[in-house]
């Protein structure tokens, strides 16, 4: 079967794989699109510390069950559209024990520590498996990573009571501008480029912020009467996004950390005891996040998102695909490879 695999920095190949063989416990998928992240560009340029090349790639699913084993439950049936939830769990560590296994210690993503979904086949644990004929293959992909951003919602704890500043409208920003919105709150987006911060706007942003062409502390001091944002969910990880978000959140407000910064970051960090804030990381998304967003496309079918996917290429075209993001990387939402 055909497999995508990035072989060294800034190259790609379309190699032979063997097919998976099934295991007891195991669902055979066939793999219909499959969505580019930020990591996997950053696997391609030769950023990603955690990857060790070569590499399959490919963490944001859209499938189709194709074969099930013994022990499988009857309402996983070949033929149905699905995702896969690409994160594993040791079951042991404190994350574990505490209920909380997307941030294990040792997890092992698809396409990061470990082959991904980059390929015609793959052979995963039912309990992996996420199923629902009412999405298409093609919804599933943005299912991941939207996640991501509701999950670092959940950890922010915002209602309806909440201001939201949400820095960077990249996919993961957006699901975070989405689940906040639905939660009540009222949403700024900022970002640096307008057509992104004029598309967020259609998933519940009620103001926006161009921070490369206005004032960011002026116009959040007019949104929020003086205040500052109650909640602030950094998802770009540059050092002056960290800064802004600790110098501009509220007293007694709450940051949620989604990006990862490259480098070590300077803070006043007499903000952090005068403002008695929280500061809170977000990795990854537990099930919940991945149901609350697959409810939000059963229910929100008229918001535009096939305006999240900027372009879509065959396995053949990876190399062609990555470069073009590459050249363009403030304008990409998600590229999508199509087996």
């Amino acid at each position: 079967m055909k497999a995508v695999t990035i072989t060294e920095r800034g190259k790609t190949s379309l190699v032979e794989k063997q097919y998976p063989e099934l295991k007891k416990g195991e669902v055979l998928v066939r793999i219909r699109y499959v969505g580019f992240c930020g990591s996997d560009l950053n696997t391609f340029l030769g950023k990603n510390p955690m990857v060790k090349l070569p590499v399959i790639p490919g963490h944001e699913i859209g499938a189709v069950v194709e074969d099930i084993t013994e022990d499988v439950p009857d309402n996983i049936k070949p033929g149905m559209a699905c995702t896969i939830n690409p994160y594993s769990s040791c079951d042991h560590c404190s994350s574990c024990r505490n209920g909380r296994p997307n941030a294990c210690r040792y997890n092992q993503t698809l396409g990061v520590q470990r082959d991904g979904a980059m390929c015609e086949y793959i052979a995963v644990p039912w309990q992996k498996v996420i199923v629902d004929q009412a999405i298409t293959p093609k919804d599933f992909v943005l299912v991941e990573p939207m996640s991501v951003g509701f999950h670092a919602v959940s950890r922010a704890q915002i209602t309806d009571l909440d201001i939201v500043l949400v820095i960077g409208c990249g996919m993961i920003g957006i699901g975070a501008v989405i689940r906040a919105a639905l939660r009540g709150a009222r949403v700024i987006a900022m970002d640096v480029d307008n057509d992104k911060l004029d598309l967020v706007k259609k998933f519940g942003a009620a103001y926006t912020i161009n921070s490369k062409t206005e004032n960011v502390h002026e116009c959040l001091q007019k949104i929020t009467n003086g205040t500052g944002p109650d909640v602030i969910i950094e998802a770009v990880g540059a050092p002056v996004t960290y800064q802004t978000a600790v110098n501009e959140v509220a007293f007694t407000g709450r940051i949620v950390c989604i990006g990862y910064a490259k480098m070590e970051i300077a803070f006043e960090t007499k903000h952090f005891v005068q403002k008695e804030m929280d500061i809170r990381g977000s990795r990854n998304a537990m099930p919940e996040d991945f149901r609350a967003v697959m409810e939000y496309m059963k229910h929100h079918a008229t918001v535009p998102k096939d305006e999240l996917i900027s372009r879509i290429y065959k396995p053949e075209e990876v190399q062609k695909a990555l470069e073009y993001w590459e050249q363009n990387t403030g304008k990409v939402f998600r590229i999508l490879i199509e087996f």
